[in-house]
């Protein structure tokens, strides 16, 4: 399997994931069930986490190696701040928090301290481009990522991004689920509240698979928390699913976004993490025609561009 092939298998399986998972956002699994059953079509289209996706891999391309938080921050204030002239429509807290900060004349790391959501799992949605640029390196891939990151998040924030960039680099170079769990949890401090919850979600694994959910529910939610972007908690449900799928693009995906909470993101990062393993051809084929260019309804700066053909620049560049 070519580079190229596990770049637009990432980036089709995180769209996909994030458009199957939008309209549960939110909400329970057993509100989930109530409503669908299990959700396997995609109706609508993706959130802001598939158009900072993009945006992130547009960084790469022109920066690679040599990316920068003052280069992202710099982005920002060029490329995306402009063109917001009322609300960002579906834009995270911690995006939100940076534009202020951005606006008031602030630099990183200040922009992702000043602002009470730093943990927020905005950057674990868009990391999987840096483990794209990083094929079987999951280190560099999480440095890349983490200089997004300290644009806009800090803290648990920061380190959910470096497990998700570290995950999809070893997806793409090769690894088997089990080993790229392994490579995000070697991204992350052992004593962080990141590593703790991967740990958790992957104990809660073995069992009968009609009580899975209930178990991750039970290892990892923050459930008096009235919002549910939390990184720890949405990067480990995330994982989970992609181990409890083994890989597998739909079964990953459709597991991941049944769960609930902040179901958007958990189906993107299932899916960009499956899809770097099983490449474009693991996703299905009625997902991938349901695909089509971001819309820019929340960053319209990536308005008009394919994952498909964001996936091909990131691969030439690598």
């Amino acid at each position: 399997m070519t580079h190229r092939d596990r770049a637009r298998g990432c980036l089709l399986g995180l769209a996909a994931g994030d458009a199957l998972g939008a309209p549960a956002e939110n909400l329970t699994p057993e509100e989930i069930t109530r409503r669908w059953g299990r959700l396997t079509e995609i109706e609508g289209g993706g959130t802001d986490d598939t158009e900072y996706a993009i945006f992130a891999a547009s960084l790469l391309v022109r920066h690679g190696h040599g990316l920068s938080a003052a280069d992202v921050a710099d982005a920002y204030r060029s490329e995306i701040i402009p063109l917001v002239t009322g609300p960002m429509r579906g834009a995270g807290f911690s995006e939100l928090g940076t534009i202020q900060a951005l606006r008031r004349g602030l630099t990183p790391p200040l922009t992702g301290l000043v602002h009470s959501h730093g943990w927020s799992d905005g950057l674990a949605m868009r990391a999987a481009p840096y483990g794209i640029f990083c094929p079987g390196d999951p280190a560099e891939a999480a440095r890349l990522a983490e200089q997004d990151g300290l644009v806009s998040g800090s803290g648990e924030g920061i380190l959910g991004g470096r497990a998700v960039a570290a995950g999809v680099a070893a997806a793409m170079g090769g690894a088997g689920p089990a080993a790229v769990a392994d490579a995000a949890l070697a991204a992350v401090p052992s004593d962080s509240w990141t590593a703790r919850n991967l740990a958790r979600a992957r104990e809660a694994l073995p069992g009968p698979a009609q009580e899975l959910g209930r178990r991750l529910h039970e290892a990892v939610v923050i459930r008096h928390y009235p919002w549910t972007d939390i990184a720890p908690e949405a990067v480990a449900l995330a994982f989970a699913a992609f181990l409890a799928g083994d890989g597998e693009v739909e079964a990953s995906v459709t597991f991941g976004v049944g769960l609930g909470r902040d179901a958007d993101t958990i189906g993107a990062i299932a899916g960009a993490l499956s899809g770097a393993s099983r490449g474009e051809g693991g996703v299905p084929a009625r997902w991938k025609a349901r695909i089509g260019p971001a819309t820019g309804k929340c960053l319209p700066v990536v308005a008009g561009r394919h994952v498909l053909d964001v996936a091909d620049e990131l691969a030439r560049g690598l």
